[in-house]
């Protein structure tokens, strides 16, 4: 909720007379409402399956990269239920968050084991997943008057965008790619 700011009321006289509070509560529409409870559904999905890839990992490091983005992806649900409620989260330009990222390798390019590949299907898997939300994401931003619901669509996103280059990256330096 917007705080509320103050008005000034004027007589006919142009004396000012009272001030009275206005209500600056945001009010969604039906349909963005309706918007944005189906990215929280999305990114709730999002949330259960990077916990299930960090538990199904065979490797510790992919494991640490899917808790990693399981947790962005429950700040975005916490974001999307704050803009339910009324407030939009200020969005911070931030560096991207690839930058930095280095996998370690586990897999060479001459291993064929099962768990390679159980962790190479995982990958395949989220970064089709992130591919899609990304897309949703995309697609929906518009649908919002409000610049600032659009601007944290928008960084949502980006952030979408990153896991799948990170996942990516990750593939890449294990020889999945």
């Amino acid at each position: 909720i917007f705080p509320a700011l103050w008005k000034y009321s004027q007589k006919k006289n142009g004396n000012i007379s009272r001030k009275e509070k206005v209500d600056l509560t945001m009010q969604l529409t039906e349909k963005e409402t309706t918007v944005i409870k189906d990215l929280q559904t999305q990114e709730r999905l999002c949330v259960e399956k990077y916990r299930f890839y960090e538990s199904s990992a065979k490797d510790p490091e992919l494991q640490k990269l899917f808790h990693q983005i399981g947790d962005e992806e429950q700040e975005h649900f916490d974001s999307l239920a704050d803009v339910l409620k009324g407030n939009v989260p200020n969005v911070k330009a931030q560096e991207s968050g690839t930058q930095g990222y280095t996998p370690s390798v586990t897999y060479d390019k001459n291993c064929n084991s099962e768990d390679k590949k159980h962790d190479a299907f995982l990958c395949t898997d989220s970064i089709a997943t992130e591919k899609l939300v990304s897309s949703t994401y995309n697609n929906d931003l518009f649908q919002f008057a409000a610049s600032n619901i659009r601007k944290l669509l928008n960084h949502i996103q980006t952030e979408e965008q990153n896991h799948a280059e990170m996942i990516y990256k990750y593939k890449t330096a294990n020889n999945m790619a």
